[in-house]
């Protein structure tokens, strides 16, 4: 993202000590470019936003999962009680437990969950991973199919992901599914191929790729796939992202809105009426504070002002001494 704007500042009693930099777009509901700044229309990678066109490629393969168990299979869950216990729950249904998921060993990401997971003497698990609930969703739907998980024989063989016996391949035929999917979403082809953080592949759009597809999904008739996914989402926010988590917050407070966040600096909304919104900041995940805000502002300039606007809008806060000194303020490109 060679040309990215600045997108939000930081400011320290009255003092402009840094910005966040980065690009916006905004899609039309016909998909093409409405508004944008920096860079939109070069690969980036969405990282866990691309996980409602993951869920829609298990759910076009037979993925029989509804309500809570399907916002979990496209979730970036905090490790909260009802995320694991719902993970294990999918799992059941292709009988296995949670000795089949590949996702790397963590904490849960909510704090107190993660606090009282280390006061009873655990260590990280695969189940409290973030992803936990995508990969028993992706095992499920490969059971069912009669498509292989992993080959124990190779398990200790870093390379052994990249045949077709691993769940995680970007060969096997369920990830093929999920490239599909995500391509007929965004109305491009994918670009580039990695690993993601939880170890499943990431395919590469650019930013307005990313956000046509969300526009998309939110305005998809409820009988649909892409319909029944976005309302998983609407209904069990809390499944799809944590009970305290901002994404959860925003959709309940803008009636019909659908979005994720993901990995360095990435959040991704769709309206109702089929407008999409895709946010890169530059810096990454240093930049999850300016994310929120920027987003926020975003939307309070399509003409979106519920309450909770003004609340992620003054969710930047800087502190100094323990109190609030300044605040992450959107910049001027938003005027």
């Amino acid at each position: 993202m060679s040309e990215s704007v600045i997108l939000a500042d930081v400011v320290r009693s009255d003092f402009v000590e840094g910005h966040h930099r980065g690009a916006v777009v905004v899609t039309n509901p016909d998909g093409s470019v409405d508004w944008s700044v920096g860079v939109v229309d070069e690969p980036m990678f969405p990282r866990s936003s691309n996980k409602p066109m993951q869920a829609l490629a298990m759910v076009r393969n037979g993925l029989p999962l509804t309500d809570e168990l399907l916002a979990l299979a496209g979730a970036s869950h905090s490790g909260e009680q009802f995320h694991l216990d719902g993970v294990q729950a999918i799992l059941a249904k292709a009988g296995l437990d949670v000795s089949a998921l590949r996702t790397p060993p963590a904490y849960p990401s909510s704090e107190a969950d993660r606090d009282a997971w280390v006061r009873a003497g655990r260590t990280p698990e695969r189940l409290a991973m973030n992803c936990s609930g995508k990969h028993a969703a992706m095992i499920l739907t490969s059971t069912l199919n009669g498509w292989p998980i992993h080959d124990p024989a190779t398990e200790n063989d870093p390379h052994a992901r990249w045949g077709r016996d691993d769940y995680r391949s970007p060969n096997h035929p369920l990830q093929q599914a999920i490239r599909t999917a995500i391509e007929d979403s965004a109305g491009e082809k994918v670009s580039y191929v990695a690993v993601d953080g939880c170890g499943a592949p990431i395919f590469a759009l650019s930013l307005a790729g990313l956000a046509r597809s969300f526009g998309l999904f939110a305005a998809s008739a409820a009988d649909t796939d892409e319909g029944r996914i976005v309302k998983a989402y609407r209904e069990f926010p809390q499944y799809a992202s944590g009970s305290k988590r901002d994404e959860t917050e925003l959709m309940r407070g803008v009636d019909g809105l659908f979005c994720k966040v993901g990995a360095e600096g990435v959040y991704a909304v769709g309206l109702a009426d089929g407008r999409g919104i895709a946010v890169k900041i530059e810096d990454g995940d240093g930049a999850r504070r300016a994310r929120q805000v920027v987003t926020a502002a975003t939307l309070r300039r399509l003409g979106v002002d519920e309450p909770v606007i003004g609340q992620h809008l003054a969710s930047g806060v800087v502190l100094g001494g323990g109190v609030q000194v300044g605040a992450i303020r959107p910049s001027s490109i938003f005027d």
